[in-house]
C-alpha cells in the first residue's frame, strides 16, 4: 500500500516523521517495528528506503557541516534572485493544489513530500530562485524540519545535488493531487521547460522573515551542577537514560533559531514534546549560560551537527543501520544498508 500510493497526495503515508526529526524515536525504532509485523521485504522495502533517506541526508550534513547550505555538487544555474516568490509565500501562485498545499502547511505543519518537490522545482527552476532562501522558508514552518534533508532535497531539486533538474508540469500534479485544472503557467509538455521564461506572478520576491518568541524565564530553573542529559529541538528522545536519576535540561539556544527559523506552531510542538520527558527545566540561552551552572563533565548530549559548540560526553545516535560516512550518492550508501537490513 505504501509504495503504491506514497506519491499521491492522500496516499497512504505514515505521518512519523515529526517525530523522527524531534528526536522522539529513531529510523532503527521504526525499522524494528516494521520488522516486527513480518512484513515481506519485498511490500515493507519502500518504506525502509525511504527512513534510510533520512539517515544519509544526516551523514551528508556530519560530512560536509554548514556546506550543506552551498551547492555541493554542481551551481544552480540560472539564478535570477536570492529570495522566495512572493506568490509561493501568500500562497497565489494560482496553481490550486499547491495554494492549498501551502495554506495547509501553515496550518498544521504538514506538507506532503511530492509536494515539497512541486514548490520547490517552482522556485528554484521556474522563478530561479537560488535554492538556500525557500527552502529556509519551508524549513521554517515544517512541523517535521530536519536541516539536512530539506537543504539536500531542495539541492536536488535545483540540480545542485544531482545532475539534472527536476520539473513537474500540471498534468502531473493533477495526477497525484486529484486536481484537473488547466492553464496554468505549468500547463507545458515537459520539452518545452527549458525555454519557459518566468511567469510574472513569480517575479516579484520577498526575503524569509520570521516572528519567534522563545520562552520567557522570568525565574530561571535551579540548576543543580549533577549528571545532566542535554535536549534540545532535534533529540527529546522521553526514553533517554528514562530509569536513571538525571537532571534534565531542555536547551533552547537563541543563536541557533536565528541561524535556523521556525515558525512558533513548530517550536509550540517542540515545547508540548518535551513535556513527555519527566521532571524536565526548560533553560532558554546559550551552551555557555549553561557552563555557569554546570561543570562539563557532568554534562551528556547526544551527537548532531548542531552540537559542535558543546562539551561534555557525547552520545552517539541510533540509525537504522551500522552504515555511516559520507557517500556521493544515496544508492550507494543504500546498497551496503540493503545489503545489513536484510539479513
Amino acid at each position: 500500500m505504501y509504495s503504491a500510493t506514497r506519491n499521491f497526495g492522500d496516499g497512504a503515508v505514515t505521518k512519523l516523521s515529526p517525530y523522527i526529526s524531534r528526536g522522539v524515536i529513531s529510523t532503527r525504532q521504526v525499522f524494528e517495528y516494521i520488522m516486527s509485523t513480518e512484513t515481506p521485504w519485498q511490500e515493507a522495502e519502500k518504506l525502509i528506503q525511504e527512513l534510510a533517506w533520512r539517515d544519509y541526508w544526516q551523514q551528508v550534513w556530519i560530512a560536509k557541516g554548514e556546506e550543506i547550505n552551498t551547492d555541493l555538487k554542481n551551481p544552480q544555474n540560472p539564478i535570477s534572485n536570492h529570495q522566495i516568490p512572493s506568490a509561493i509565500v501568500n500562497a497565489s501562485t494560482g496553481i490550486n493544489a499547491i495554494d492549498a498545499a501551502i495554506k495547509e502547511l501553515y496550518k498544521s505543519g504538514y506538507l506532503h513530500n511530492h509536494m515539497r518537490m512541486y514548490i520547490a522545482s517552482i522556485c528554484c527552476n521556474v522563478a530561479n530562485s537560488h535554492w538556500l532562501e525557500p527552502a529556509r522558508w519551508m524549513y521554517a514552518h515544517l512541523l517535521d524540519g530536519d536541516t539536512a534533508s530539506n537543504q539536500l532535497s531542495w539541492q536536488w531539486v535545483a540540480g545542485a545535488f544531482s545532475k539534472k533538474k527536476y520539473y513537474a508540469n500540471q498534468e502531473n500534479i493533477n495526477h497525484f493531487f486529484g486536481s484537473s485544472q488547466k492553464n496554468t503557467f505549468l500547463d507545458i509538455d515537459y520539452a518545452n521547460f527549458n525555454k519557459l521564461k518566468t511567469p510574472k506572478i513569480l517575479c516579484e520576491t520577498i526575503p524569509l522573515i520570521m516572528d519567534l518568541c522563545l520562552p520567557k524565564m522570568e525565574y530561571p530553573p535551579l540548576l543543580e551542577d549533577k549528571t545532566s542529559l542535554i535536549y534540545n529541538y532535534y533529540n527529546l528522545d522521553p526514553a533517554w537514560h528514562k530509569d536513571k536519576k538525571m537532571q534534565r535540561i531542555l536547551l533552547l539556544e537563541p543563536s541557533k533559531f536565528k541561524r535556523h527559523h521556525v515558525s512558533q506552531k513548530c517550536m509550540n510542538f517542540a515545547l508540548e514534546l518535551s513535556k513527555n520527558i519527566s521532571n524536565i527545566k526548560l533553560f532558554v540561552g546559550e551552551f555557555e549560560d549553561l557552563l555557569r551552572h554546570i561543570s562539563p563533565d557532568k554534562i551528556i548530549y547526544k551527537e548532531h551537527p548542531l552540537n559542535i559548540n558543546y562539551k561534555g560526553l557525547e552520545e552517539p545516535r541510533e540509525w537504522i543501520s551500522s552504515v555511516t560516512g559520507y557517500f556521493p550518492s544515496f544508492f550507494s550508501f543504500w546498497k551496503r544498508c540493503r545489503s545489513e537490513l536484510m539479513q
